[in-house]
């Protein structure tokens, strides 16, 4: 219990100094996407409510603009495809 206890407090000190998304920050700590979700939602919010406000507004600003950054992926995707067409 206390490994998991300190791991969800590193990742959500991780997201709270660089911003990442959960699929980064499950990257480097070398977890699942769902572990890290469930780390910062779940789990934060049980052991430091303050530190949970904190990166809950990073994880809804993450959602609001998700719709923005899949289409930069896209778009970054064709101009690649075109490139070597």
């Amino acid at each position: 219990m206390n490994d998991m206890k300190t791991r969800v407090l590193k990742e959500a000190e991780y997201i709270l100094k660089t911003g990442y998304t959960i699929r980064e920050i499950a990257t480097y700590f070398k977890v699942s996407k769902s572990t890290v979700h469930k780390d910062l939602h779940e789990r934060l919010k049980k052991i430091d409510k303050e530190i949970y406000k904190q990166v809950d507004t990073i994880l809804k600003y993450h959602t609001d603009i998700r719709h923005i950054r899949g289409g930069e992926s896209t778009k970054k995707k064709y101009l690649k495809m075109k490139k070597y067409l």
